[in-house]
């Protein structure tokens, strides 16, 4: 479509919507009276650029006032969104659109491929496996399964190289922040470790399967609280014990606000570590 037609018709498409809602008569609220949102004279200085954050108490989502503020922000957001006209004939057509299974492109790790397949309407994908191109696929991790009202999803994964262990993200509320679970795919069930602390998180399997490399920031409590996204760290979890008795690989105290990344090479002798800030 040329950008003369794409033009009318999103003229047309307005026109329409417009006049549905005129002929409901439910209305979206003329004004929007926003909640207060206050500032805070917090001032970072990065190698020498002084950097102003007057919202760095909003980063507290814990906080009873954040929580507060959010409360005030959603019911304001749903006093408009629900009383749109066409809202419901919007939703409609969307399920109508996306209402088709969908892939990701398969990975192989040892001899087993990994994909995603969403059926059309689930709110996450499913990861799934098979152990050749010609048999029946097996569900490894549904998402849609973590909680009921649908706010943890699958984030960080880390595939063993033969295939039989998977250690995967979770992140709750659309968090950055991460718990890190193993999976033994044979059997299906979950080790009873947890690794926490963890944000942004690169996982690097050892060829033998007896652990990990992995990233993640210092324990609550253990620094400044304004420090808790710095002093990224790299540990290595050995398969089947507690994350206390994680051994330290790196670190830079020096660099406080540098990230980490590990991999490991293909031949299994390195350890590389990627470095971003």
């Amino acid at each position: 479509m040329k950008h003369g037609g794409a033009k009318r018709f999103l003229i047309a498409f307005l026109a329409l919507t417009l006049a549905a809602g005129c002929q409901t008569g439910k209305r979206p609220p003329e004004k929007l009276v926003y909640p207060e949102t206050k500032t805070v004279k917090v001032v970072e200085d990065f190698h020498g650029v002084k950097v102003a954050d007057p919202y760095r108490w909003l980063e507290d989502l814990q906080a009873p006032e954040v929580r507060q503020w959010i409360d005030a922000q959603n019911r304001l957001t749903r006093s408009y969104l629900d009383n749109i006209p066409f809202r419901e004939k919007i939703q409609k057509r969307l399920e109508e659109l996306w209402n088709y299974p969908r892939y990701s492109v398969p990975q192989k790790h040892g001899n087993r491929y990994f994909f995603f397949k969403n059926d059309g309407l689930q709110n996450q994908s499913v990861l799934y496996m098979v152990e050749s191109l010609e048999a029946e696929p097996v569900v490894v991790i549904d998402p849609n399964k973590f909680s009921p009202d649908g706010t943890v999803a699958l984030r960080s994964m880390g595939f063993s190289r033969d295939g039989r262990y998977l250690a995967y993200g979770l992140s709750s509320s659309g968090s950055d922040r991460q718990e890190i679970h193993i999976r033994d795919i044979d059997t299906g069930k979950d080790f009873e470790e947890v690794i926490r602390w963890c944000k942004f998180t690169s996982i690097a399997w050892k060829p033998d399967n007896s652990g990990f490399f992995y990233n993640r920031y210092p324990k609550p409590g253990t620094v400044p609280k304004e420090d808790e996204n710095n002093y990224s760290r790299v540990y290595f979890h050995r398969l089947g014990t507690p994350q206390e008795e994680d051994v330290l690989i790196y670190e830079r105290p020096d660099r406080k606000e540098w990230g980490f990344s590990p991999q490991v090479t293909e031949d299994g002798n390195y350890l590389l570590i990627y470095v971003w800030h």
